[in-house]
């Protein structure tokens, strides 16, 4: 089905020339995508957000062009999960990734694998003649088939593992994950000006060979290790003396980070790209409190099911569609850029999909209030976990909180109590019960995909 932005061009070009219909020269260009996903940015890890010890003028421009989300949250607390939420447009789990995937280097510590059967986004685009590839981190598997350009990637250009032993030589465990496609690659320099220059040659490339894209661009920062060049660091030190020397390293991180973006969104401008592409911006899941990031006033931070470690930044820019400096408070998650990349291409997503198109909060229009459900979920090993989940669950103002499988589930609303300080479980148990039983009946739709590898797969 053809949506409202398509219907208006298309209109146009037959109000202008009514007699000669609509020539191939005529049709309306579809709208290129490009996603910018950063790895443990916290929630108010950006300038933009009023934190004074940072500067991200390139995020922050973001913004400023855009449209800025007061709600937008990761579908987990973790990496791999999330990922897995962008590109299929479901809850990780229904997926078959409800942790983190660490196979070949730590099998015994690996707890997802992405289902075969499931559709990804640059396979869904294709048909609408979208050119897609992914630069930077993958980390939803090593091995085939589970890689870029076996799930419908045409191009792919980074690190297939989940974290980088060192910014610089790009190994994991000693094993070299750095990919052009399936060729093995060995480059040199910061992982997070590799994965920027190549994200502009890909754009160059585009702007040449013409026709819509869908550029997935995956920094690894600001995940630990954390490690700036020396000069960013020199900066930081410089303008905030006062900074501890964690938290001097992770904003140079950052706003090294925020450099590459605007090289970005510069070769966007230069291209003449930028007119005609929907840029998304997010992050993961919520900052890591032992690096000392910033998640705003919400309590805790990655890995956990509270609102720190699950709200993101999150900002989408489109020129001519979008109201620059305009906010919105639609709860937004991150397999919900699934749903809305179909709908800006023009293409229907794959039945049963659990994202919403929030092209409608993009452009301004109100949105009918649906009574959705927001589900949360993290599996995990080691002697905190022991190989099971935590979750979380929304529903209006109430939440309901399972922060470790071996605690009691902790209730929350969230309108009297946005930070989590006031357990409301055993005050309503009425509430605690209905929750629960929806929290049960999430698990089990999860629990229908395996998140192991076996031999029918």
């Amino acid at each position: 089905m053809i949506n409202r932005y398509l219907q208006s061009i298309l209109l146009a070009a037959s109000v202008s020339c009514p007699m000669a219909g609509i020539s191939a020269d005529t049709q309306p260009r579809k709208p290129n995508l490009l996603v910018i996903l950063t790895d443990d940015q916290g929630r108010g890890d950006y300038s933009a957000f009023g934190t004074r010890d940072i500067r991200t003028p390139h995020i922050d421009r973001l913004f400023r062009e855009g449209v800025g989300f007061n709600n937008f949250f990761a579908n987990s607390c973790v990496c791999s999960p999330s990922r897995a939420a962008l590109l299929t447009g479901c809850h990780p789990d229904r997926v078959g990734v409800p942790g983190v995937i660490r196979e070949p280097f730590s099998p015994e510590d690996s707890w997802g694998w992405l289902a075969r059967e499931v559709r990804l986004l640059p396979e869904v685009l294709k048909p609408a003649g979208y050119h897609s590839a992914l630069v930077g981190k993958w980390h939803l598997g090593t091995v085939s088939p589970n890689t870029p350009t076996e799930r419908g990637f045409d191009f792919f250009q980074g690190f297939l593992a989940d974290m980088m032993d060192d910014y610089w030589t790009h190994r994991r465990a000693k094993l070299n994950f750095m990919r052009r496609n399936q060729e093995v690659i060995d480059p040199a320099g910061h992982a997070t000006d590799l994965f920027t220059g190549w994200a502009c040659e890909y754009l160059e490339e585009r702007a040449r060979a013409g026709g819509p894209f869908f550029l997935y661009l995956a920094y690894n920062a600001p995940h630990d290790p954390v490690q700036p060049p020396a000069d960013w660091l020199e900066k930081v030190n410089q303008r905030e003396p006062k900074l501890s020397p964690k938290r001097a390293r992770l904003v140079a991180l950052i706003e090294h980070l925020d450099h590459g973006i605007g090289k970005v969104l510069d070769t966007l401008d230069r291209t003449g790209l930028a007119a005609n592409t929907l840029v998304i911006f997010t992050s993961d899941n919520g900052g890591l409190l032992n690096a000392e990031a910033n998640n705003g006033p919400w309590r805790s931070g990655k890995g956990h099911m509270y609102e720190g470690g699950l709200r993101v930044p999150g900002a989408a820019r489109w020129p001519g569609h979008i109201q620059p400096g305009s906010v919105t408070d639609r709860m937004t998650l991150t397999m919900d850029i699934f749903a809305t990349a179909c709908a800006v291409a023009g293409v229907t997503p794959p039945p049963g999909i659990d994202g919403v198109d929030f092209l409608p909060a993009l452009q301004g229009e109100p949105e009918s209030r649906t009574g959705r459900e927001y589900y949360f979920v993290r599996r995990e090993g080691g002697a905190n976990f022991g190989g099971k989940t935590i979750e979380a669950l929304r529903r209006g103002d109430w939440k309901l909180v399972q922060d470790s499988p071996f605690a009691p589930l902790e209730l929350y609303n969230l309108k009297a109590d946005p930070k989590e300080t006031a357990n409301q479980a055993l005050l309503e148990p009425a509430i605690l019960k209905e929750l629960s039983a929806a929290l049960r009946q999430q698990i089990q739709r999860g629990g229908r995909s395996p998140w192991q590898a076996t031999e029918k797969r």
